[in-house]
């Protein structure tokens, strides 16, 4: 927790914010005599309002250069309280708009995704709207006498497969009988309606099914729109902008935020923290358990549907030496974008 922008002097306050906005733009220690142009102080006083700075735990010298830059607590005294920012250009703006336009949902969203990431240089994500999938067609093949490969076409085109235990009076007939009648008479069907349906069906035997093979499937689409309902659907887009010519000096922190950012459930965990709120929340380096390893922030902001209920979080990832004043309002943009697509 950083200490309140107020506890600061005028002079410390104009000193902090220079160092931070000269760190973020170029990437690179701030000295004094940097500052020496944007201040009326001489360099020796801009160093001692610099150690002070350091001494209250807001800036930091690496080590093999005499210049500072901003500790993880100055960055977030920096976004809370200094921090001055303005709505993207109207090109940004358009270019991110025009993404969502006539497509698909999912389509729409990673286009925009896409854009969010090329315009921040940053790792963009989007948590997705949950949907539940609808039944195409079903089908088994045997992988033994105690075995089979369940394989579920949903009407998305998606197709999932699955091994499923047989009990030994199972026959492939049986089992292939009650795959012919879910994919003829069930098609467009959720899998919960589906799973209703045929239950349904196996309690008035209306169709002449094998009823321990009916029940095995009943119970397989149940548990397939559960596991489906709780899997996120994460999209992450641009990993190869966190990659530039200011990352040569620091790829080991690269290659740990693109380890980072394979753990898909994991980042959808941590977009899930930001659902509650209006407006983007910011996560600093170690502020955030995952990305503490590569010092990375995240930015994300929930987007909502229809009915006003937040469906999803879209964001961007990358390092702490974010241009934050410019990106937080792209991210914010981008979901209130996303808000009026969804509508």
């Amino acid at each position: 927790m950083s200490e309140p922008i107020g506890d600061l002097t005028n002079r410390m306050r104009d000193i902090f914010r220079l160092v931070v906005e000269a760190y973020l733009d170029r990437g690179q220690p701030v000295g004094s005599k940097a500052l020496t142009g944007s201040v009326s102080l001489s360099p020796a006083s801009i160093r001692g309002v610099m150690q002070e700075l350091e001494e209250r735990g807001l800036l930091t010298h690496p080590h093999t250069s005499a210049g500072r830059i901003p500790t993880e607590t100055g960055l977030r005294l920096f976004v809370d309280g200094i921090m001055h920012s303005a709505l993207p250009l109207a090109r940004e703006r358009a270019v991110i708009e025009a993404q969502l336009k006539d497509r698909p949902v999912e389509e729409a969203l990673a286009a925009a995704t896409a854009t969010l990431s090329g315009l921040s240089a940053c790792a963009g994500v989007v948590l997705a709207p949950k949907t539940e999938l609808r039944l195409k067609q079903l089908s088994f093949l045997p992988l033994g006498p105690d075995r089979a490969l369940a394989v579920l076409v949903s009407t998305d085109g998606s197709v999932e497969n699955r091994v499923v235990p047989l009990p030994g009076d199972t026959s492939a007939v049986a089992l292939a009988e009650v795959a012919n009648y879910v994919s003829a008479r069930l098609a467009g069907l959720t899998l919960t309606e589906a799973e209703a349906r045929l239950r349904v069906e196996i309690t008035e035997r209306r169709e002449a099914l094998d009823a321990a093979a009916a029940e095995l499937v009943a119970r397989g689409l149940a548990d397939w729109s559960e596991d489906h309902a709780h899997r996120p659907v994460l999209i992450v887009r641009g990993q190869a902008n966190l990659i530039d010519e200011g990352t040569a000096a620091d790829l080991e922190r690269v290659r740990r935020l693109l380890d980072e950012l394979e753990d898909r459930q994991e980042i959808a965990r941590l977009l899930e923290g930001a659902r509650e709120g209006q407006g983007c929340r910011i996560f600093i380096g170690s502020e955030n358990r995952m990305f503490a390893l590569s010092g990375s922030s995240v930015i994300a902001a929930p987007y909502h549907g229809s009915e006003g209920q937040v469906v999803g979080v879209v964001g961007v990832i990358g390092p702490t030496r974010l241009n934050y004043a410019r990106v937080v309002p792209m991210v914010d943009f981008t979901a209130q974008a996303l808000t009026r697509y969804m509508r």
